[in-house]
C-alpha cells in the first residue's frame, strides 16, 4: 500500500499571521504627512475666514441701509481702508472711483460719487449694494 506523501509534511508549521502593529516607518510617515496636510489645510482655511471677516460685517450692515446711498459709500470705504489702508481709501475722488472700479467689479463714474454728496444722488443704491459684494479683498496692511 502506498502512503500519502502529505502525510510526511506533519513536522512543518503553517507561518504564524503577521502582525499589523508596530508600524513600519514608511507607515508612520504617511500618517505624519496626512495629519500635515490636513493641519494646514485647517490652518489656512481658518485664516481665509478671519481675512474676510470683515467684508461678511460689511455685507451684513449693506442690508441695513439698502436705500442710502451714503452709508453704502461710506462702507466701501471702511473696506477699502481695512484692506488696502488709509492712504487707499483717502485718494481724491478722480482716483477713487478708477480705484473703485478694480476692486469692486462695477463701474462708477467721476459724477456719481461726487452726486453722493448732493440732494439727488444719481448712483443707485443696489449698485452699491453689488459692489460691497464683488469687493476683492487682500491681505490686511495693519491688522
Amino acid at each position: 500500500m502506498m502512503q500519502n506523501p502529505l502525510d510526511a509534511l506533519h513536522d512543518v508549521l503553517p507561518p504564524e499571521q503577521v502582525s499589523w502593529w508596530p508600524l513600519t516607518p514608511a507607515s508612520w510617515a504617511v500618517i505624519l504627512i496626512a495629519l500635515l496636510i490636513v493641519s494646514v489645510g485647517i490652518w489656512l482655511a481658518v485664516r481665509h475666514w478671519q481675512h474676510n471677516r470683515a467684508k461678511r460685517e460689511a455685507i451684513k450692515l449693506s442690508q441695513q441701509h439698502t436705500q442710502d446711498a451714503l452709508a453704502l459709500h461710506g462702507i466701501l470705504k471702511r473696506l477699502t481702508r481695512h484692506y488696502y489702508g488709509s492712504e487707499q481709501a483717502a485718494k481724491p475722488t478722480a482716483q477713487w472711483h478708477k480705484m473703485l472700479n478694480q476692486l469692486t467689479r462695477q463701474q462708477f463714474s467721476e459724477q456719481d460719487l461726487n452726486s453722493l454728496y448732493s440732494s439727488t444722488p444719481t448712483v443707485a443704491c443696489s449698485k452699491l449694494l453689488a459692489a460691497i459684494k464683488t469687493f476683492k479683498t487682500k491681505e490686511a496692511v495693519h491688522v
